[in-house]
């Protein structure tokens, strides 16, 4: 077992895994920020480094520096956590040549599966089920017309190596398709400097369904459930629960057998997510896979009872998987609702919800600050229940008893979601959010007036 971790992370992911290898007696060190120096995980950690001023480039992003840190202070294993460099190749390569563990798949898994197009076309041949679309890129507007008519609109125009919502448009018909494709690939260039583009069928108004898997180096793979995670703001998710309202036991099955056909095929090690489409038809393809712990870990930790993050540290420190597919029991029923600051500013005061089956993950302290630099994520809440409607009930008192002042929080909007009709009756889609939005908002503006 590693004797002392780097965190290569901020926040509350940071927090996390510090209080996971707090559990496991492992010593840890977190690199910061000027910006995050009076943070919870600098506070927390065994050792703290500065490695740079606010802007990420130069700080959470340097490669060079962050490898420095964990030299320096005899860490053998860097965890990423998600975001910044978690999926970063070239990163995970430095560590392996400088015989520091990196706590996640190894370089070429990530490299291959972050591409999504390569990633594509290993699950055809492995016999995944894909969404049908291009035959490899699609290299200017005018194939993309080509392309898009032969599948039949409306296509989805994606970025090979895009991710968290970028790199991706839609088009209804031809007329649309070299904006969009301009467009898509431009925004690509500028968040990861790579314009690879294809092709997909756009899959209507799907159910955003991921399943947790997890791999040891000795080739034995698990699946730990689904997570549904339709409900999104331009792609960015806003609540996840588990389990699917959509799955029968049957359909979870072939799905989570799909999942681990995924991981096989690419030789996949640690925590991953599998990411599916499910269409009204109960027809489901394979979209992406996440080389990574998710924002969303929590639910399934909940109604499993495994820690993910410590099974990461362990499969990473080469031991083998303490279950199997027989082992896994889910219980009861799990929601999430992100938190994102609205504003920046200094939390004036702080409560978080507490109580039987309420569960917080977040940074904030009273005193401390939201910086307008880095992600708007700043709490977590999740609930768990014996049913999904007992879950619902918690979310809500839960969420009525978080108060953050100074902060301007969509605390107040999860709360009047967590009411709405359709999310109530679990048969939503990932149209939910333009289709509900104005009627969220209208109730919030009522109550107010």
């Amino acid at each position: 077992m590693f004797k002392r971790i780097l965190i290569a992370n901020r926040g509350e992911i940071a927090l996390r895994i510090i209080r996971c290898c707090e559990e496991m007696g492992i010593e840890t060190v977190v690199v910061y920020s000027t910006e995050d120096r009076d943070s919870l995980p600098v506070i927390t950690a065994t050792k703290a480094v500065c490695i740079g001023p606010a802007k990420s480039t130069e700080s959470y992003l340097n490669q060079d520096r962050i490898l420095e840190a964990a030299k320096l202070t005899d860490c053998d294993a860097i965890h990423t956590g998600y975001g910044f460099l978690s999926e970063n190749a070239d990163f995970a390569r430095k560590c392996e040549e400088n015989e520091i563990k990196f706590i996640g798949p190894s370089h070429e898994i990530i490299s291959g599966m972050g591409n999504k197009q390569n990633a594509r076309e290993l699950m055809i041949k492995n016999h995944v089920n894909v969404v049908p679309g291009s035959d490899g890129l699609v290299n200017s507007p005018e194939e993309a017309e080509i392309v898009a008519e032969r599948l039949g609109f409306p296509v989805l125009i994606k970025a090979s190596a895009g991710g968290g919502g970028k790199g991706m448009r839609r088009a209804f018909s031809k007329d649309e398709v070299k904006e969009a494709y301009n467009s898509a690939k431009a925004e690509t260039l500028a968040a990861f400097g790579n314009g690879d583009m294809y092709i997909e069928k756009l899959i209507l108004n799907p159910h955003h369904i991921e399943f947790q898997i997890l791999a040891d180096e000795y080739g034995n793979i698990i699946y730990l459930g689904e997570r549904d995670c339709s409900i999104q703001k331009n792609n960015q998710k806003l609540l996840e629960e588990t389990p699917a309202w959509a799955l029968t036991e049957e359909l979870r099955k072939e799905m989570g057998e799909q999942a681990i056909l995924a991981a096989k095929a690419c030789g996949y090690t640690n925590a991953g997510t599998v990411e599916f489409v499910l269409d009204d038809d109960n027809h489901f393809y394979f979209i992406e896979m996440n080389t990574r712990v998710q924002v969303e870990h929590p639910v399934t930790e909940m109604v499993t009872g495994i820690d993910i993050v410590k099974e990461q540290i362990k499969i990473a420190s080469g031991m083998k998987l303490t279950y199997t597919q027989e082992d896994i029991e889910r219980k009861g029923h799990a929601i999430e609702c992100r938190i994102n600051a609205q504003t920046p500013g200094t939390v004036k005061f702080l409560h978080f919800p507490a109580g039987f089956g309420v569960r917080v993950e977040s940074y904030l302290y009273t005193g401390c600050k939201v910086s307008p630099v880095y992600d708007s994520m700043i709490a977590k809440i999740i609930v768990t229940g014996n049913t999904r409607l007992e879950a619902i009930k918690r979310m809500r008192r839960a969420l009525k008893e978080l108060v953050i002042e100074g902060v301007k929080t969509n605390a107040e909007y999860m709360l009047y979601l967590t009411y709405n009709r359709e999310f109530i009756n679990g048969k939503y889609d990932t149209s939910f959010y333009e289709r509900n939005n104005q009627e969220i908002v209208k109730l919030i503006a009522v109550e107010q007036s």
